[in-house]
């Protein structure tokens, strides 16, 4: 019992010492320290006000001219390649006949365009609406004659004897010499074994909606462009996301019908911005296929006042 009387009149004692002001000081000092921990655990890192899931915009609320602008910006969308004497290596492979070009681009600025074809060009590449075309046949023209193991490997290149069977060498008009005789035939752009290979993996996942057929197996003209557009940008050390990205602009501008549709589907099904969407998970079979996105086509049906644009598959 001594004991017990002892410790509390330490603890009155000492309680009498403090001043009221200095356990006041305490009490806000605690109390804002918690607040602050609080804050910085529950709010800071989860950052709810901006993950909190957004609904599906409602189908009325998204217009063809939005998406549009979306997937076919009128500025158009370039790609940052040292383009070099690529056009001139074509032009004297026999990869590009410059009479014939200059017979099927007449227009002014087709004229500026033809420039890729005879003077060195470092400034890149920027695709657009008006150019689409143009860079469709040059770089089928580059994914046809550049020497390639996709090619040579590939299902094309293994029976030769059915190669002028193919759109993308049996449609090709514009070159000095026969398609199938350009086929894998000049080293256009060096390319390192392991440089082959991650062609031939990007080149696997990239699909187009005229074909069934991935970009590995370019029996039209415009895998054979994608193609020679990824040979072009794995020897120059681009990312796979920056090619994949770079494939989708190209393919959208090509395909423009196709993708104004796959930007509805991903907006009002997913609530996502053309923008948001992984363009490796586009180009994929399942959307960007002739068969996956006839699936997809099937779901979200036509939207009011979309332009029709689609590509052919010849020059």
């Amino acid at each position: 019992m001594k004991g017990k009387r002892v410790w509390w009149q330490r603890v009155l004692k000492l309680f009498k010492e403090i001043r009221w002001w200095q356990l006041g000081l305490a009490i806000a000092v605690g109390l804002g320290i918690g607040a602050g921990l609080m804050f910085q655990v529950d709010f800071q890192p989860r950052q709810w006000w901006l993950t909190k899931t957004q609904p599906s915009p409602s189908p009325a609320t998204v217009t063809a001219e939005i998406l549009t602008d979306e997937v076919m910006p009128q500025a158009g969308y370039r790609v940052a390649i040292r383009w070099g004497e690529v056009g001139k290596k074509l032009v004297a492979a026999g990869g590009i006949d410059l009479a014939k070009y200059r017979k099927n681009y007449q227009g002014e600025r087709e004229q500026e365009l033809l420039t890729y074809l005879t003077s060195e060009k470092e400034e890149g590449i920027t695709i657009n609406s008006e150019n689409a075309y143009f860079w469709v046949n040059t770089l089928w023209a580059l994914g046809l004659t550049q020497k390639s193991e996709v090619l040579d490997k590939g299902v094309m290149g293994l029976d030769r004897s059915k190669l002028g069977n193919y759109a993308s060498t049996g449609g090709w008009t514009l070159g000095a010499k026969d398609a199938v005789a350009l086929f894998s035939s000049a080293e256009i752009i060096p390319l390192t074994s392991e440089q082959n290979q991650m062609v031939k993996q990007i080149s696997d996942g990239i699909y187009r909606p005229c074909c069934g057929n991935p970009t590995s197996f370019p029996d039209c003209n415009h895998g054979m462009a994608i193609l020679g557009l990824v040979e072009l940008m794995v020897s120059q050390g681009f990312s796979e996301e920056e090619i994949y990205q770079a494939a989708l602009k190209f393919n959208s501008y090509w395909f423009g019908d196709t993708y104004i549709d796959l930007a509805y589907y991903f907006r009002t099904k997913e609530g996502k911005t053309w923008d948001q969407v992984d363009p490796k998970v586009v180009l994929s079979a399942q959307y960007s296929s002739g068969q996956g996105y006839a699936a997809i086509k099937k779901q979200i049906g036509t939207i009011p006042g979309k332009p029709q644009r689609g590509g052919s598959c010849g020059a």
